[in-house]
């Protein structure tokens, strides 16, 4: 899979491990920042991180910040993102499975790298199901974009 990352200044110190660690499953991964501590807007980051899934140049992202909260916030205003924030191994695959969810969020001041792995892995090998009450479900949300 095509993974694009990004982080503000509270995630960055996590980011270089989630990106190390996605790397070691074998997915392609686009680094779109932040690249040190310096301050930076997490609206920035999740409207450059969306763009990439948008697009089609990359299939889900993984973003990173204090506490995820934000992260997710400023990814949902974005038509057509579904994001998370997952600090739980449970909610990070079924966000997958139930709701196609294609941006997981995640705290660095919540999770070390050892659960930051966990989470990403449960992530990344979840599918969403083929239940039609998920896809109808999804469906729904897709026309809520539209409103």
């Amino acid at each position: 899979m095509r993974i694009v990352i990004g982080s503000d200044h509270a995630g960055w110190p996590l980011k270089k491990s989630v990106v190390d660690f996605v790397k070691s499953l074998g997915h392609e991964v686009q680094d779109i920042g932040s690249f040190d501590d310096a301050p930076v807007d997490f609206p920035d980051i999740a409207r450059k991180l969306t763009g990439q899934i948008r697009s089609g140049a990359s299939d889900r992202g993984i973003m990173v910040c204090g506490t995820g909260v934000g992260a997710s916030i400023a990814a949902n205003k974005v038509p057509g993102i579904r994001a998370a924030v997952c600090h739980d191994v449970h909610s990070a695959h079924q966000c997958v499975e139930h709701d196609d969810v294609n941006v997981m969020c995640i705290g660095a001041q919540i999770v070390g790298p050892w659960l930051a792995n966990d989470l990403v892995a449960a992530y990344l090998g979840a599918q969403f199901s083929t239940d039609e009450d998920c896809r109808r479900r999804v469906e729904m949300l897709h026309e809520m974009d539209k409103a």
